[in-house]
C-alpha cells in the first residue's frame, strides 16, 4: 500500500512537473525567425501613380469633417480640424475615370500657422495584381506647397514590410467648396 501510494504521488509529481513545463512554453512572448523561413521573394521597388479625389461639397462628400476645436473656424489654417476620408484613388484625373483604391483615413489640421495636415491613412486597393493589398501612410502634408511627401510606413498583403514614400502634388482646388483632386506618386520597397 504505502508503495501504491509512494507511485501514485510520483505520477502527480510528474503530471505538475510536465505542466509548468508546457504551461511555461504557451506563455512564450516572442521568438527569432529566420528571413530564410518566409516564402518571400526578393525584395522589390514599385512606382504607383493615382489620383487622389477629395470630394467634402455635393451630395455624396468622400471627405467629412468629424471634429473641430473651439478655434477652428476662426483660424486661417483651419487648425484643430480632423476629417474622416474615404476618397476614391482612379487612373486618371477625372472623377469618372477607373477606380483602383480607396484612400481611408483621416487627416488633421495640425498647423496653428499654415495649412499643414496630418495623415493617417491607408490606400486600400482593389483593382490588379494589388486587390486587397493596402499601404499605410503617415505624414505631414504641406497642402500650399508644390510637392509634399508622406512616408510608407506599413502595409499588407502584397504590400508586408513595405516601406518608402509618397509624394502629392495638387492638380486641381475648387477654392469655393474644397473639393481637391490630388495627384500622388508611391515609391514602395516590398517582397
Amino acid at each position: 500500500m504505502a508503495q501504491t501510494l509512494l507511485k501514485q504521488n510520483h505520477i502527480i509529481l510528474l503530471v505538475l512537473l510536465f505542466s509548468l513545463l508546457i504551461e511555461g512554453e504557451s506563455h512564450k512572448f516572442s521568438r527569432n525567425l529566420s528571413p530564410k523561413s518566409f516564402p518571400f521573394k526578393k525584395e522589390k521597388i514599385s512606382h504607383l501613380h493615382f489620383y487622389f479625389h477629395d470630394i467634402v461639397g455635393g451630395d455624396h462628400p468622400t471627405a467629412v469633417r468629424v471634429a473641430e476645436a473651439t478655434i477652428t473656424n476662426t483660424s486661417h489654417s483651419l487648425f484643430g480640424a480632423l476629417v474622416m476620408i474615404d476618397d476614391p484613388l482612379t487612373v486618371g484625373p477625372e472623377r469618372t475615370s477607373k477606380i483602383v483604391g480607396r484612400a481611408q483615413g483621416l487627416y488633421a489640421s495640425a498647423d496653428l500657422d499654415e495649412f499643414g495636415l496630418t495623415m493617417v491613412l491607408n490606400y486600400v486597393f482593389v483593382e490588379g495584381k494589388y486587390n486587397g493589398s493596402t499601404l499605410s501612410i503617415l505624414g505631414r502634408n504641406q497642402v500650399m506647397s508644390s510637392v509634399r511627401e508622406m512616408s510608407i510606413v506599413g502595409g499588407t498583403g502584397l504590400f508586408r514590410f513595405a516601406r518608402g514614400y509618397a509624394l502629392a502634388k495638387t492638380y486641381f482646388l475648387n477654392i469655393s467648396n474644397g473639393d481637391a483632386v490630388v495627384e500622388y506618386n508611391v515609391y514602395v520597397t516590398h517582397y
